[in-house]
This record gives structure tokens, C-alpha cells and sequence, in this order.
């Protein structure tokens, strides 16, 4: 009998978060759906008039104006998302607006960004208003941000898997907040089905004629793994390098981001073509049919690094898809090891050596090409986890334990 009062308590407990998972499966989702509509459009514009590059810069004081409008001008991003669930701080509801606009910006004008990043920190501050809303308290309210990063995720890439278990992951390596579980997971699903609904498809990649799991080709496989590790550490470096140079030598935020978007246009000037601005969706597509340039993973860092440095709002997601997946390609190629599956494995191997989320990497693998080179994607992500160091795309995530010993070391990514 004194069981029962503890087993009601658990059954409420479990039906809030249900219900509440829910809510904001719905309500997150119907706005990431709709944000996928509006950077669908966006994008669509910018193919379509490729002139508008030229008003890149005058998008650039528009993203600053609008933060420092809605009294912003401290936003660090998914940083602070990620921070938030650590600190107890309240993420401000006006974070979801400002990213919604300043991310449709840059991909409008040609910034070389991402999508993913801002759906985490729409998903994030709306997940987290919503638990103040219902007067949640602080472990509840940062479920409750993970249920949005969620469905923000899901809804936008059409991940649910990775979308619920990455929420959950990225905060803390080493450490998962398994009472999230089942409200990310159902959250997740929820704002799927509706994106799904409205027409919003994920992205999925048909991998065909993969080449026997054989010792040679696991050899091959494992060196591309270790070297998308280290392509990862670079991405990392320059991202971080480029931000603190551009405040170094520009202090003035109307001055750094028209510097930038003045420094991107020149780049794509002197390319000759529009091929590494945008997310890079374009360039992962030649990859699967094997057409691959050797410059081409390191001036998609370079155009990121630019315009994420300058100002430019948007994610580190997709463009670290794109890197992987071109670096992955040029080495099938010269390996003679089928080049589609070396840019499935290495879009996969440079997301988790950045996010150092090997579970959602995996998750990702088997939800974008199937699960026939499951095997593959194994030995690339568990190979570039290890030999990614310390090295993470936000500042604020914690490395709990120790990637090379069964040690506890609490230290945040480089």
C-alpha cells in the first residue's frame, strides 16, 4: 500500500509529460514546417537571381539591427541554448524571432550557413518558454528545452530518431538526461508528422552497389574516419579563429558584418560561381554521383567560417555535412572505394567529430542512407569520435568523461 501514492505520483508525472510533449510537438513543429516553407522559398529566390549576393552586406546590418531591436545583442546562439540547460538561465522567447529572421537573411543573400543550428535555438527558446508558461520549475523547463530542440530539429531535417536522441546528448558527452527521453521522443515524432503533413520531406540519400564489408575496405574506411576527425578539428579551429579575428579587428558590429558580407562576395567573385554559398545541399548531391573538386571541402569552411565570424546567423549543421561529404568523396575517389558511400560516411564522421554525438550520428546515418552500410558507418563515427579530440562547434557543451580513459573530467569543448 505505500507503494501506490509513489506509483500515482509516476503515472502523473508520466501523462504531464506526454501531454505536454505534445504541445510542443505541435506547436514547435508548425513552426519549424513553416520554416522550412520560408528557407525553402528564400533559397529558391536567391538560385533564381543570383544578383542579389550584392546585397549581402545591406542583409548584414539588417540581422544586427534586428538584435539590437529586440535588445539581443548578447545572444550567443545555440551556445546559450546549450548553457541554459546547464545554468538554469531562462532563454528570452525573443531569441526564437531573431534567428527565425536573420537566418532567412543570410540564406536569402547568399551567406554560407546552415538551418539546423537556428532550428535548435527556436525549438530551445520556445520549448523553454513554454515551461515557464505553465510554471515548470528549472529541471522541468530544461526537459522542456530539449523537447523543443527536438521537434525544431525533426520538423526542419526530417531526423525524428537523431532529432530526440541529439537534444538530449549534445548538452553534456558522457552524460544523457534519460527523463527527457520519452517527451523528446514523442515531441519529436509529433512535429514530424506534421511537417510530413504539410509536404515538408527530409532530406534521404539512396546508396547503391555499396562494396563488400571486407578487411581492406574497413582499413580504407577507418584512415577516411581518423582524417574526417582531424577535417573536423580544423573546422572548429577556423569557425572560432575567424569570429575572434573579425571582433579583433572590426569592433563595431554594423562594421564586422558589413566587412564580411563585403569579404564573402569578393570570395565568390574571385570562384566565379555560387557553389559554397548557401548550406551546401548542392555540392553533397554532386558528391553521391561521384563529382568531386579537391579544393571543395576547404573553401566550404572557408565561406562558413566568413560568414558565421561576421555575424551572419544560421547553423554549422549542414555546412559540416557538406564538408564531410566533400572530403569523404575526393578520398573515395583516389582510394577506389565507392565514392557515394564515402560521402554518406563522412558527412556522418565530421558531424559527430564536431558535435561529438556519436549516437545521433549514427541515427542520422541510418535515417539520410539506409541501414545496408551500417557496418561502415560503425568504424567511421566511432574512429572520428575518438580522433576529434576534445574539439566541439559550441563552447559551452561539456565533455564529461574522457574519450581515451574511464575517467570523469568535466571540461568544456575546445
Amino acid at each position: 500500500m505505500d507503494r501506490l501514492p509513489h506509483t500515482l505520483r509516476r503515472l502523473k508525472s508520466s501523462a504531464k509529460w506526454i501531454v505536454f510533449a505534445i504541445v510542443s510537438g505541435v506547436v514547435i513543429g508548425g513552426i519549424g514546417t513553416f520554416f522550412y516553407f520560408c528557407l525553402a522559398a528564400v533559397t529558391q529566390f536567391r538560385g533564381e537571381h543570383p544578383w542579389i549576393l550584392w546585397l549581402l552586406p545591406v542583409g548584414g546590418v539588417l540581422i544586427v539591427g534586428a538584435y539590437r531591436l529586440l535588445r539581443n545583442e548578447t545572444d550567443t546562439g545555440t551556445n546559450q541554448v546549450i548553457a541554459s540547460i546547464h545554468s538554469g538561465e531562462n532563454l528570452p522567447l525573443r531569441m526564437a524571432p531573431s534567428i527565425f529572421f536573420s537566418t532567412l537573411v543570410t540564406h536569402l543573400c547568399g551567406g554560407s550557413a546552415g538551418r539546423e543550428g537556428a532550428a535548435l535555438q527556436i525549438g530551445g527558446s520556445i520549448g523553454n518558454t513554454l515551461g515557464s508558461l505553465f510554471r515548470f520549475d528549472e529541471k522541468d523547463r530544461h526537459v522542456m528545452t530539449m523537447c523543443g530542440m527536438s521537434a525544431a530539429f525533426s520538423a526542419l531535417f526530417g531526423t525524428p530518431m537523431a532529432a530526440a536522441i541529439f537534444a538530449m546528448e549534445v548538452e553534456s558527452v558522457g552524460i544523457m538526461y534519460y527523463a527527457a527521453l520519452v517527451p523528446c521522443v514523442i515531441a519529436s515524432l509529433v512535429a514530424h508528422g506534421i511537417a510530413v503533413y504539410f509536404g515538408a520531406t527530409g532530406e534521404a540519400f539512396l546508396l547503391t552497389g555499396l562494396p563488400d564489408f571486407t578487411i581492406g575496405n574497413a582499413v580504407k574506411i577507418s584512415i577516411l574516419a581518423i582524417l574526417c576527425g582531424v577535417v573536423s578539428i580544423l573546422f572548429c579551429v577556423l569557425l572560432h579563429q575567424a569570429s575572434h579575428l573579425y571582433k579583433r579587428f572590426f569592433k563595431n558590429p554594423y562594421v564586422r558584418i558589413l566587412a564580411g558580407g563585403c569579404i564573402v562576395i569578393a570570395l565568390t567573385l574571385l570562384v566565379g560561381d555560387q557553389r559554397y554559398n548557401g548550406a551546401g545541399m548542392n555540392l553533397i548531391e554532386e558528391c553521391m554521383e561521384g563529382h568531386v573538386r579537391p579544393e571543395m571541402f576547404l573553401m566550404k569552411i572557408i565561406f562558413t567560417a566568413l560568414t558565421l565570424g561576421a555575424g551572419y546567423k544560421g547553423g554549422e549543421i549542414v555546412p559540416s555535412f557538406c564538408i564531410g561529404g566533400t572530403f569523404a568523396c575526393l578520398f573515395g575517389t583516389l582510394a577506389g572505394i565507392s565514392p557515394a558511400l564515402c560521402t554518406g560516411a563522412g558527412m556522418a564522421a565530421v558531424f559527430c567529430g564536431v558535435t561529438n554525438c556519436p549516437i545521433s550520428s549514427l541515427l542520422i546515418c541510418f535515417e539520410l542512407f539506409g541501414y545496408e552500410g551500417m557496418p561502415y558507418f560503425l568504424l567511421t563515427i566511432a574512429f572520428s569520435y575518438l580522433f576529434s579530440g576534445y574539439f566541439g562547434l559550441y563552447s559551452t557543451q561539456k565533455i564529461m568523461y574522457s574519450k581515451y580513459k574511464t575517467r570523469f573530467i568535466d571540461r568544456k569543448a575546445e
